[in-house]
């Protein structure tokens, strides 16, 4: 029984595994192996059925060899995948399916036995095209682009609709001509490019078959019931008001039509005038058809084929080459227009709803026969989908408030991107195949690193007395309030008591826990002043909770002041730093992190492992050291000389670098987000850091870091001799003074025998 689906094609059908026996047959002729013996038998018991090989015209000449075929195609058909696949075997051109995997197996199962699989809606015209664009492209090298969606609608167990995205591998098919074959020029190729609509025109070209189509398809589906419903949404395409919207519509078409410079317009209808105008949306879309005309007459603007095409019949009106001679067409003043702005082809489209015309979609490539009549009606699956933009947009958005969080908060810097990467597409790989996969860490080894800061001098005091004033402040305004309401005064003796107390407390030095407590106390009052009567209404009591308020109350001004300070040096401080390592970057990459506190630490680590794709030398680390030194002396200077004068504190800064020559390895820590230094011996390095910033000289009260001076702590005479030359560097530049320095540092908690050069910053 010939199960040929369609009346007529281009194509006589010889399905054949002829290329996957030839391809047997050459590992049959190695030397003995476990591959070549087992070709060997294959090919022995596919013998008797020498049908495969010469080719199949009916499905009875398949029926019985089902094992056999699943032998032949086991490695495009892994047992491992069946489950995960849905996957089969096709005639081309037949209407049947074998071979499938378990999974379409179940699909079709749970359909019922009386549903009979078909490609939705796809047309003896649309096929016939289609076809002859495969002989195009395979045979003369053209690069038509055709591929439209199809679909199988097959009903799901519970009732419900699924529909499924239809992909063909067609590597096992051969296009060959017949004596029937008509031979095609550049001229006649034009032709059919422009003239989808005619059918017999192709069909003279492409006599029914003429030509021979060899082998066999492989068939995948993947659900696309969630992208079929989406096209419902179609009407809501000129409702959007999105930022970036003309991006995004014309990213989707670039990527549908893979086309990468494609540009999207859209002409507004009115069809009370009659006319065409600019859209009147929130969002505006350029038009191409209109330029910087404010609107146009259809009939003055469009040659007779494209008026007659938009206006009356509202079907697509392409153009394949706009610069072609001869043709009533492209020499009208609509094709002038668009050529003159680069457009080599295009596609107008209708936008119809109702039967009425409602605008006009523009799609202009700067190429000649990258948009014409064939590709035209990729539109029609096209169109749905951009009424899905709504919730890209949304998505989209919330990519970017990602990677703002990412950016700012837990960032993953350019350097070591490439390995997070590299981790995150092995994972979506495994779960694309249905298999498990568990990320490995992150992990650089034998790296150098270095560590720096600024530290705001003074910053802990500076708060307290801060919060000492604003205290004391708030204190007194509470005690008057308390002298001054019409409630019996004795009531509120204890709170007055307290409260002078408090008063005698505050003129001494701040302890840790004097803040919270009187706050406490200040905020038990609050409760009782409350619930006096009418206190909403009481003008004293209002003006006292107005000046609680963290934002604008005066019982916060110097706190405010001493955190705007803070902030204003580490922002300013970070911006010097953070501009300064884009050009270092280019140098040798390397890992780059710094964090705001009272002040800024960074880190950077320097390695092969970290930038595997250039070369390590040792002079890249002195590169960095040198520059990491010039950039302390920068924000020193830069704080000096332009922040310090307009601050609110005049609050000063140190500078400290941490010398460290050992190599040690950092990892990726999930639980933090952030890097940090693997194994125990490497975290002494850790250690040293946080303890390096408080410590003093040897045998004195003195701390080893000044305003206005650079310290550079370090552990052996190799370092010393390495940093003095850096030193003199900075001071041929003058970032620094002559005076250096020779410190020793106090032993600290497990860590004995440091030393430190201190140098004055210019």
């Amino acid at each position: 029984m010939n199960l040929h689906a369609f009346s007529d094609s281009p194509f006589l059908i010889q399905f054949s595994f002829h290329q996957i026996i030839e391809e047997l047959e050459k590992q049959a002729a190695e030397p003995a192996g476990e591959y070549a013996e087992q070709a060997r038998q294959l090919l022995q018991d596919l013998g008797p059925y020498p049908q495969f090989r010469e080719g199949i015209t009916e499905y009875a000449q398949v029926e019985g060899h089902e094992d056999l075929l699943r032998r032949l195609l086991k490695d495009y058909f892994p047992p491992a995948l069946t489950l995960n696949e849905i996957k089969a075997v096709t005639f081309p051109y037949f209407n049947i399916t074998f071979n499938h995997t378990e999974r379409f197996k179940n699909i079709l199962k749970a359909a019922g036995p009386d549903f009979q699989i078909n490609i939705r809606d796809l047309d003896p015209h649309q096929l016939y095209v289609l076809s002859c664009c495969i002989i195009l492209n395979e045979y003369y090298g053209t690069n038509v682009d055709f591929s439209t969606p199809l679909f199988y609608d097959i009903p799901a167990a519970n009732g419900t609709i699924r529909h499924y995205r239809i992909l063909y591998n067609a590597d096992f098919l051969d296009v060959l001509p017949t004596e029937k074959s008509v031979p095609l020029t550049k001229e006649d190729i034009d032709l059919l490019l422009n003239n989808y609509d005619d059918l017999d025109l192709w069909k003279q070209k492409f006599p029914v078959g003429s030509w021979l189509l060899k082998g066999f398809g492989i068939m995948n589906l993947y659900d696309a019931t969630i992208e079929n419903a989406v096209s419902i949404l179609k009407e809501k395409l000129l409702g959007l008001n999105a930022a970036d919207f003309q991006e995004s519509v014309e990213a989707i078409f670039r990527s549908i039509y893979r086309i990468p410079d494609i540009k999207i317009g859209f002409t507004l209808y009115n069809q009370e005038e009659g006319r065409f105008s600019h859209d009147v949306f929130g969002q505006q879309i350029h038009s191409y058809l209109l330029q910087a005309q404010r609107n146009s007459e259809p009939d003055e603007m469009l040659c007779l084929h494209s008026y007659y095409n938009l206006i009356q019949k509202k079907v697509y009106y392409a153009v394949s080459d706009t610069s072609a001679q001869g043709n009533a067409d492209t020499d009208s003043l609509l094709v002038r227009n668009l050529a003159a702005i680069g457009a080599r082809s295009f596609i107008l489209a209708p936008i119809v709803k109702n039967g009425q015309l409602l605008g006009v979609l523009e799609v202009l490539a700067s190429k000649p026969g990258e948009l014409n009549s064939v590709n035209a009606n990729k539109l029609d699956v096209v169109m749905p989908f951009l009424t899905d933009t709504i919730e890209r947009l949304i998505a989209e958005l919330e990519n970017e408030v990602q990677a703002v969080i990412q950016t700012e908060y837990t960032a993953i810097h350019n350097s070591v991107y490439w390995k997070f990467r590299d981790e995150a597409q092995k994972l979506i790989l495994r779960r694309q195949l249905g298999r498990e996969y568990k990320l490995k860490e992150i992990i650089f080894q034998d790296v150098y690193p270095l560590y720096g800061q600024i530290d705001i001098k003074g910053s802990t005091q500076a708060r307290n007395e801060s919060v000492q004033k604003d205290l004391r402040y708030q204190v007194k305004t509470m005690l008057a309030l308390l002298e001054k309401l019409p409630a019996d005064n004795s009531s509120y003796a204890g709170e007055r008591q307290q409260l002078k107390d408090y008063l005698v407390e505050l003129t001494f030095p701040l302890r840790a826990s004097t803040e919270q407590y009187i706050s406490s106390y200040l905020h038990s009052i609050h409760r009782r002043i409350r619930a006096v009567p009418d206190a909403e209404q009481h003008p004293l009591i209002n003006s006292y909770f107005a000046e609680t308020d963290k934002l604008t109350g005066a019982f916060h001004t110097y706190r405010r002041m001493h955190e705007t300070t803070v902030s204003l040096i580490n922002d300013h401080m970070a911006s010097i730093i953070d501009n300064g390592q884009i050009a270092m970057q280019a140098v040798y990459p390397h890992y780059y992190e710094r964090f705001k506190t009272d002040g800024v630490e960074h880190n950077l680590y320097i390695g092969a492992s970290i930038a595997p794709n250039h070369t390590f030398k040792i002079e890249y680390l002195h590169k960095l050291r040198l520059w990491q030194l010039q950039m302390l002396c920068e924000m020193s200077s830069s704080h000096r000389e332009l922040l310090q004068p307009t601050l609110p504190y005049p609050l000063e800064i140190t500078a400290l670098v941490l010398v460290y020559n050992s190599k040690l390895a950092i990892r990726f820590r999930m639980d933090e987000k952030r890097f940090d230094v693997d194994g125990s011996y490497n975290a002494r390095f850790e250690i040293v850091k946080k303890r390096i910033d408080k410590a003093h000289i040897q045998d004195t009260e003195e701390r080893i870091t000044e305003s206005g001076k650079l310290t550079i702590v370090y552990s052996s005479d190799a370092e010393e001799a390495e940093y003095t030359g850096y030193i003199q560097e900075l001071q041929a530049r003058g970032m620094l003074d002559s005076d250096i320095e020779k410190l020793e540092v106090e032993d600290l908690q497990g860590v004995s025998g440091l030393k430190a050069l201190r140098i004055k910053i210019s």
